[in-house]
């Protein structure tokens, strides 16, 4: 077991069954654990009727009620350590990401010695597909003055298309991550960086959903510009360290 691409989902009934065909479909050797959190739609039913077909490459992990994308993903992270995948994937579940971009982020992280291999929107070759001006700008806004902030050399800082070497996540101290929204991206990149784990960017265009509803709201965007504020003041007193690096 290598490869493991972690999806949370809520209330993704129209988008699920075709990302999980889309990954799957590749015959790229990953294996896919969805976190769904109690989706009234359904959501969670559609993955576990699809678990025969993908009989030892689909896992399901239900939890009662929203509980935020930081614990999801947390929660998936410990499951795929405990089970020895070498590389741990963050995706959306709305083909926001490009699942033949999962390749990109393997091939960084396997021969191209990055530790944490980011799908950004924001380096050459990058770019942003059906959103509007406001969001594009919010969004390079939010990068921007995360940078300034935190003085993290990460251009696409709020990137929800990750790709983690296990040792990073083995090396991070999970129950220090402080954010469970938006600022949440932001927080595992500084502390993969403050570990000294090399970071890179690998370029995707970034298409907004077909489907569903979208997650953001003005609570998610005041987490993240008081978050990167917290996030810096934090960073003087939180070790990131589970244990020391070999």
């Amino acid at each position: 077991m290598e490869k493991l691409v972690i999806i949370p989902t809520y209330n993704e009934k129209e988008n699920i069954s075709n990302i999980l065909h889309a990954v799957f479909n590749m015959n790229e050797g990953f294996h896919v654990l969805v976190i769904d959190d109690g989706s009234p739609d359904g959501t969670a039913q559609i993955v576990k009727d699809l678990q025969q077909k993908f009989n030892g490459q689909l896992f399901l992990e239900e939890r009662r009620g929203k509980l935020g994308l930081g614990t999801a993903y947390i929660h998936g992270f410990r499951w795929a350590i405990d089970r020895d995948y070498q590389f741990i994937f963050e995706m959306d579940a709305d083909f926001s990401h490009n699942p033949k971009d999962l390749v990109r982020l393997y091939d960084a992280s396997k021969n191209k010695e990055a530790d944490v291999a980011i799908g950004s929107r924001y380096v050459k070759g990058g770019g942003v597909v059906n959103w509007p001006a406001n969001r594009i700008t919010l969004s390079k806004g939010a990068s921007l003055y995360t940078r300034i902030i935190t003085w993290m050399p990460v251009k696409d800082t709020t990137a929800g298309f990750v790709c983690y070497k296990k040792e990073v996540l083995d090396a991070i101290n999970l129950d220090q991550i402080h954010f469970v929204g938006y600022a949440f991206q932001i927080e595992m990149k500084f502390a993969a960086w403050k570990l000294g784990f090399k970071i890179k960017e690998v370029p995707i265009i970034f298409q907004d959903r077909t489907f569903g509803t979208s997650k953001m709201n003005k609570g998610i965007i005041k987490e993240g510009i008081l978050g990167v504020l917290k996030l810096r003041w934090f960073s003087l007193f939180t070790d990131y360290h589970k244990r020391v690096k070999k």
